[in-house]
């Protein structure tokens, strides 16, 4: 009797240790994850900057929200540069992250694309579709991102200051 006991003690021991090294695994990827998905982030920030975007805006809706992590908003000032935004998105972060856009809707239109990430989505709009959405508002509750922040290793010290500067501007509006 006594050895069988032994047996099921060792073999909880066993069980115990295995629930504690998967749940270390299982931290480190969401750890992983979460660190993914703040690099897609400041690559579509940086590809649709660089292709122009206008007022973007990204919101950390992971407290508030089944649906993602991250939205990133972008305006664009006609379609073919919602297009081109959207698509330069797209492209740095397949090249930076590896990551492939899931589901995109409305590049062919070009007044309002929807890029889905998984854990970010994209909205690159036409300034009276994004007026019109209010996207921010809506998903006002969750917290701003500053742009300084994701703005920083692409620009450097001096435009840092200017993206700043223009950041502070905007939220005066």
């Amino acid at each position: 009797m006594n050895e069988s006991v032994n047996t099921v003690v060792d073999s909880t021991r066993v069980d115990a240790q295995e629930v504690n090294a998967q749940a270390t695994a299982t931290q480190s990827t969401v750890i992983a994850s979460s660190d993914d998905a703040l690099d897609v982030v400041i690559a579509a920030v940086q590809a649709a900057d660089d292709r122009k975007g206008a007022e973007i805006r990204v919101v950390k809706v992971t407290a508030v929200s089944y649906l993602a992590d991250y939205f990133i908003v972008v305006s664009g000032f006609s379609p073919v540069q919602v297009k081109a935004i959207a698509r330069g998105i797209e492209e740095a972060v397949l090249e930076k992250c590896g990551r492939p856009v899931l589901r995109q809707e409305g590049l062919s239109e070009g007044r309002w694309v929807l890029q889905d990430y998984g854990d970010i989505v994209v909205h690159v709009f036409m300034p009276q579709e994004r007026e019109y959405y209010n996207l921010e508002a809506f998903w006002g509750h969750g917290e701003t991102i500053p742009l300084k922040h994701l703005l920083a290793p692409h620009f450097g010290a001096k435009n840092l200051t200017e993206a700043s500067r223009s950041e502070e501007h905007t939220s005066e509006l």
